[in-house]
């Protein structure tokens, strides 16, 4: 074995006894670095048995060869991935004393381009929630859950986590627990709270304890709490039976949330609250609006339209 492949075996036995990465991350991070030798040792720099020369000889220049090569065939994202496993490698070799410098100091992850936003259009909503159908358990089941979904704009994660004390049908709110377990409150529209009603008492009829106090809401076939992957399974079979060529999961409806909201007026700080997001940066992503709405209001306002 080369010594630079001894290094990387001894950056994996530390990614997975001391940082902690999963087995999934322990072998994305080999990987991305064993390409980085492999361009090395393709390029004339030796990384065979010439020892720890070949890690001290790595400097900035290798690195912007290397980058340039995957800005020609990758996507950002990917280059991302690959500078942030190159960047731990050299942090370790760094530590362990093998190299006195840092090739990677000054190289940042370049900037990602948001990815758009997936959202129906209200007449889409419609149709999506118009075809739900009314009779059966998981039938009422599947229509709160689109309901919800679409009328307070919760995480699916936090959709699945919610229990039945968490519901208040009098004041018309859910008690969420949202990212790092924050808990906020958000308005539920009457539909959906009828859906939810509705869904308790077939619930009641075919698993009596579950409609009590702590239980969840929202349960499988079996009786136990819904996952978020039948969730997703759950949106895409309306999506299809509503013949919406879009390809979205629970996310969707978010979004879908978010966007009719401040297409009819809501202000941002408000959508932020209800969507239960941190930074103000990240609900600006829903500050798009289509060309007809742009037309629609310039033509309201503009003395001169």
């Amino acid at each position: 074995m080369s010594e630079i492949a001894r290094h990387i075996d001894g950056f994996g036995d530390y990614l997975r006894d001391q940082a902690r990465f999963s087995p999934h991350s322990v072998k994305g991070y080999l990987t991305d670095v064993e390409g980085f030798r492999l361009y090395l040792e393709e390029n004339g720099l030796d990384t065979g048995d010439g020892g720890d020369a070949a890690l001290r000889a790595v400097n900035n220049r290798w690195v912007r060869g290397y980058l340039k090569t995957l800005y020609d065939t990758r996507k950002k994202s990917t280059i991302g991935r690959k500078l942030a496993a190159l960047k731990g490698f050299f942090r370790y070799l760094l530590r362990e004393g093998v190299i006195d410098r840092d090739p990677l100091v000054g190289f940042s992850n370049p900037k990602q381009e948001a990815p758009l936003v997936t959202f129906l259009s209200v007449d889409e909503a419609f149709r999506v929630l118009g075809c739900l159908p009314d009779e059966g358990i998981l039938p009422a089941r599947d229509r709160a859950i689109m309901e919800v979904l679409y009328s307070s704009g919760v995480r699916v994660s936090e959709l699945v986590g919610l229990d039945w004390r968490d519901v208040d049908f009098s004041l018309g709110v859910l008690k969420v627990f949202g990212k790092g377990s924050k808990e906020r409150i958000v308005p539920v529209g009457e539909v959906a709270l009828k859906a939810l009603r509705d869904y308790a008492e077939h619930q009641r009829e075919r698993w009596e304890r579950s409609a009590r106090g702590e239980e969840p809401v929202f349960l499988n076939n079996l009786g136990g709490r819904i996952t978020t992957r039948s969730v997703a399974r759950i949106v895409e079979k309306y999506l299809r039976l509503a013949g919406i060529p879009v390809r979205m999961g629970p996310h969707g409806l978010r979004h879908t949330f978010a966007t009719h909201l401040l297409n009819a007026g809501a202000d941002l700080r408000s959508i932020q609250e209800l969507l239960g997001h941190v930074s103000l940066s990240t609900t600006q992503r829903y500050t798009h609006v289509n060309l007809d709405q742009l037309t629609a209001v310039y033509d309201r306002a503009h003395p001169r339209a």
